[in-house]
Formats: C-alpha cells, sequence, structure tokens
C-alpha cells in the first residue's frame, strides 16, 4: 500500500504525509490540555463525519492543522502497515490477540518502547486507522456492497479491541488522580447512557426474536410440506425425525409447529397403511406438539381422537404404536392442562378408548408401555366422572392390582402415582369399596404410605410424595365403608398414618401429606377409635384440623 499524495510529497522525507493531513514543518507539542483536547476533538470530527462526510484532510483545527510527528513518509508507511497486517491476522484469529501477554502486544505495536507521550500517539494511529475504516465501510454501504461491508465490519471491530487494549496497557503508569476523575467521569457517563442502552438492547431483542421466529417459520414450513407431500418410506421417517427434534426445543416451535400445519401432517401419516412403520415416530411427534393449545385445536379438527380411537382398538397395530397412541390421549387429557377440559370429540369414543387402555395395561410387557398407558386412563378418569364407571364394569381394579405384583410393569413410583391416582378417583363410587377389599386393595394402599425415592432426585421425592398424600386420600374415601375401615386398622394403618402425622422426615416435609394423613386417620378413628392411645387422639383427632395441622407441620415461626 502507497502513501497518500503524489511522487513529489513523497520524495521529500521529513515533508512527508501525516495523520490528518499534511505536515507542517512544526512538531506536535502534546504537553498541554489544550493540544491534547484538540487531537482527540479530530478524531471525534472524523468520526462523526461518516459516512459522506468531507475528506478528512479538508477538516481545519481551530488555528491550525494537527501534527503528529515529523518523520519520513516511506517510514511512517511502514508503521501503519504494521497496523494493518496485524488486524489482518487478527481477522483470522476470530479478534484474538496474538500475543497472551499484553505488555508483548504492546511492544510489537509501539516499536522503540512506549514514551510519556506515547499513549495520546497511540490513540491518534488507531484513531486514524478506525475513522478511515469507518469513511471506507460508508463508501462500500452507499454502493450496496455488503459482502465487503461485512469483512470491513470485522477488520473494524478488531482495531477497536486493539485500541483498547494497547491504550489499557500502556496507560498503567498514569496518576492514581486521573484514574479516580475519568472513573467518576465514566460513571456519570455510563449512568445517563443506561436508559438509551437499555431501551437498544430491548428493541432490538424484540426484532431480533420476531427474525428468528420467521427463519423458524420457513424452515417448520419446509419440513411440513416435505412431510405433506412424501410418498416415500425414508425420506418421511427422517424428515419426520427432524419436526421432532424441534418439538423438544420447547412450547415456541410447537406453537409454530402446529400453526403450520405439522398436526395436520403427521395424522395424514397416520391414516396411511404404507406408513404403519412410521406410526410410532408419527404419534410420538404428536404427544410433543399437543402439549400447547395450539396442538389440541388442530387435532379436534382434523377427528385426531377418532384416528387414536381407531389405532387403540386395533390388535393389528404393534405394542409400540399403541403405546405411543396412549400417550398422545395421556397428554391432551391432562388436567394440569386448562385448554383441555373440553374436548367434545373424546366423549364420543371415550368407552372404546378406555376399554383398548384396560386391555393395553393388561397385556403389557413392559413398564413404559403400562405407564403410557395407565397415564392416559388416569387423566381420563379426571376429565369425566363416567370414566370411572366403565373402568368399574372392565375390572379395571383387579387389572391395576394384579400389575402392582409385577415388578417387569410397576417398578417405579411414576407408575405406582399413576395407579393410586385411578384408585383415588374410583374410590368416590360406592360399588369401588368391596372390589378392592375382594383383590386385597387395602394392603397394596397400606404400602404405598410408605413409599420411598431410589434415586433422590427431586422428580422422584415429588413423585413419592404424590403417591402418599393419593393413598392417604383413596383410604379416606374408602373407610366410609365400615369393613374397609376395619381391615385398614387390622393391617396397622392407623399407627403409619400417626407416624406420617407427627415424622416431616417420613412425608418429606410435605403439607399435603400431612392434610391427607390427618384425614383418613380421623376417619378411621371415627371407625375404630380404641385404636388410638390418648395422646394421639388429644392431638391429631380431637382439635380442629387446622390446630392440628400447626401442632404437626415444621413450619418455623418467628415471634419477632
Amino acid at each position: 500500500r502507497r502513501p497518500p499524495g503524489n511522487g513529489e510529497m513523497a520524495s521529500k522525507g521529513i515533508s512527508g504525509w501525516g495523520l490528518w493531513g499534511r505536515q507542517e514543518p512544526r512538531r506536535l507539542c502534546c504537553t498541554g490540555p489544550n493540544r491534547c483536547g484538540q487531537a482527540l476533538l479530530q478524531i471525534g470530527v472524523n468520526l462523526m463525519a461518516l459516512p459522506g462526510g468531507r475528506h478528512l484532510d479538508c477538516i481545519p483545527l481551530q488555528g491550525q492543522r494537527l501534527h503528529l510527528m515529523q518523520v519520513d513518509s516511506v517510514q511512517r508507511w511502514m508503521e501503519d502497515l504494521k497496523l494493518m497486517t496485524e488486524c489482518e491476522c487478527m481477522c483470522v484469529l476470530q479478534a484474538k490477540p496474538i500475543s497472551l501477554e499484553e505488555d508483548a502486544q504492546g511492544d510489537l505495536i509501539l516499536a522503540g518502547g512506549p514514551g510519556p507521550g506515547d499513549p495520546l500517539q497511540l490513540l491518534l494511529k488507531r484513531g486514524w486507522v478506525i475513522s478511515t475504516e469507518l469513511r471506507r465501510i460508508g463508501q462500500k454501504l452507499a454502493q450496496d456492497r455488503w459482502a465487503r461491508v461485512h469483512s470491513m465490519s470485522v477488520r473494524l471491530t478488531c482495531h477497536a479491541r486493539s485500541m483498547v487494549s494497547e491504550y489499557s496497557a500502556v496507560s498503567r503508569s498514569s496518576s492514581q488522580e486521573m484514574g479516580q476523575c475519568l472513573q467518576v467521569e465514566n460513571e456519570h457517563v455510563l449512568k445517563s447512557m443506561k436508559a438509551c442502552v437499555s431501551e437498544t438492547l430491548s428493541m432490538l431483542g424484540q426484532h431480533f426474536g420476531q427474525l428468528l421466529e420467521l427463519a423458524l417459520t420457513r424452515e417448520v414450513q419446509a419440513l411440513v410440506r416435505k412431510i405433506d407431500a412424501s410418498d416415500n418410506v425414508y425420506t418421511t421417517e427422517s424428515t419426520t425425525g427432524n419436526l421432532f427434534s424441534l418439538t423438544q426445543e420447547g412450547a415456541p416451535l410447537c406453537r409454530i409447529i402446529a400453526k403450520e400445519g405439522g398436526v395436520v401432517a403427521l395424522f395424514k401419516v397416520c391414516r396411511q397403511d404404507s406408513f404403519r412403520c412410521l406410526y410410532p415416530q408419527a404419534l410420538r411427534t404428536l404427544a410433543s406438539i399437543c402439549c400447547v393449545e395450539e396442538g389440541v385445536h388442530q387435532l379436534e379438527k382434523v377427528d385426531g381422537v377418532l384416528c387414536l380411537a381407531d389405532i387403540l382398538t386395533d390388535d393389528s397395530h404393534s405394542e409400540a404404536t399403541r403405546a405411543e397412541a396412549a400417550a398422545v390421549v395421556a397428554q391432551v387429557t391432562s388436567p394440569h392442562l386448562p385448554f383441555t377440559q373440553h374436548l367434545s370429540s373424546f366423549l364420543e369414543s371415550m368407552e372404546e378408548i378406555v376399554t383398548a387402555l384396560v386391555k393395553l395395561c393388561q397385556e403389557a410387557s413392559s413398564g413404559e408401555v403400562f405407564l403410557l398407558a395407565s397415564a392416559a386412563l388416569a387423566n381420563i378418569t379426571f376429565l369425566d366422572t363416567m370414566a370411572c364407571e366403565m373402568l368399574l364394569q372392565l375390572n379395571a381394579i383387579r387389572v391395576l392390582l394384579e400389575a402392582c405384583s409385577d415388578k417387569q410393569r410397576v417398578d417405579t413410583p411414576y407408575t405406582r402415582d399413576q395407579i393410586v391416582t385411578i384408585l383415588a378417583n374410583m374410590s368416590v363410587l360406592e360399588q369401588c369399596a368391596s372390589d378392592i377389599i375382594q383383590e386385597n386393595g387395602v394392603q397394596l394402599i397400606m404400602g404405598m404410605l410408605s413409599e420411598k425415592p431410589r434415586s433422590g432426585t427431586p422428580a422422584e421425592v415429588a413423585a413419592c410424595e404424590r403417591v402418599q398424600q393419593k393413598a392417604a386420600v383413596t383410604l379416606a374415601r374408602l373407610s366410609r365403608d365400615p369393613e374397609v375401615a376395619r381391615e385398614a386398622v387390622r393391617l396397622s394403618c392407623m399407627s403409619r398414618l400417626i407416624e406420617l402425622c407427627r415424622s416431616p422426615s417420613e412425608r418429606n416435609s410435605s403439607d399435603a401429606v400431612l392434610v391427607a394423613c390427618l384425614a383418613a386417620l380421623r376417619r378411621l378413628a371415627g371407625v375404630c377409635p380404641e385404636g388410638l392411645q390418648d395422646s394421639d387422639f388429644q392431638q391429631l383427632v380431637q382439635p380442629r384440623l387446622v390446630d392440628s395441622f400447626l401442632l404437626c407441620s415444621n413450619m418455623e415461626e418467628s415471634f419477632v
């Protein structure tokens, strides 16, 4: 790169080209604050004049032009060339400094060692480079040369980082007073800029979110179109797998997929016999999408419940396919989702679905299949009380209690949580008590009151708490029947309930378990009061429920 100017100017040596304009025969005196201020002001003028401003050489200072130093023009060009080459290297290294040592980096750029005026000279050098790059970026922007704008912006960033790093290293010898003064001034400036920066960042984040959503929507549209138009098993399998991966990224992407026809396309797959081998994958993806309201609405529009009922009741489908269909049913009937309470199409097919799910529980070959089927049944019992009557007629209590003794099907607290949920909801029916006694259900409920986590993970601990709570609720409801209450007393249920009330560690300090156990204990005490000691009766049964709760709870009260 040749220095600016003509050959005659370059041949004059001492009177070569300067940083901000043509050189004058005098050196810049940097000892006075006015001169320093003028030099830095000139940098600001150049930066603010971009793009399309006047040429840098045409901007005079107050009363004189700026002169940095009198050196040979070729020597000066060599120094500037060193800055440019270092910038290119930093671009390659992704804006990482060439040297790990800040001092070494300063020595590399400021060859000859820093002197008293070097910080100012360093600022002027880098300022000239940065202002020149900014002017060039403005020119490329005006020409719509976006590729050059991008590469030059990266280089400009490198120069700015270098200037900050070099200036910090060279100016360490500044006096403490000056540092404190600058710090106070900087804090004042930063406080005044905080609101503006926050607003800018908020707007930037909002626009970026919109841009990202548009881009994701476009990609989802392409995947949905590919599934909808494909008649090739391998292509559909790959595309459906990509769609399932997107559903695992959270609810926002599930909403986009639902809005762009993902549910419609997947049910189209589930209605084609040529894609039977893809049913489990498609149904798994549907279950993920239906965690959002838009997914459930789309399922209703395409008669998805009827399609699920057909799959569940068709024995020609594999167990894996029927298990995934049960997972979709469990998702769309979840009591935790407020928008699933009014599935009009579900009531029409509920008897077929409940019958198929009970059969799937009875024939399940693994704990995962049983968990999905039982979870769907548990959620359906919350949806409509008619489901409990159907389960009673289908001998579901016997199927569920028999499964509890099968470790291959029921081996985790999560599965027992689903079973005891079904029992708790069915126990509101009068006929349920006799079936529970006939199948030794009270003993099973007694065992659930002692549910303990194996791994100690928060999810498993929470599941154990739910099992204990629902077991106590079931026992309290069933104890309306004197025969069930006497059986519970015979199995020492009262002593276990007292232990759960008095020992916070036994119930993991759960207030919900405590309330359920107190209610069950009071129901049993009404039938068999002789099973209680006087202290237990006076503290846990005789007072108001809230007083017994406060006595047994582990809540710490402050009297300050």
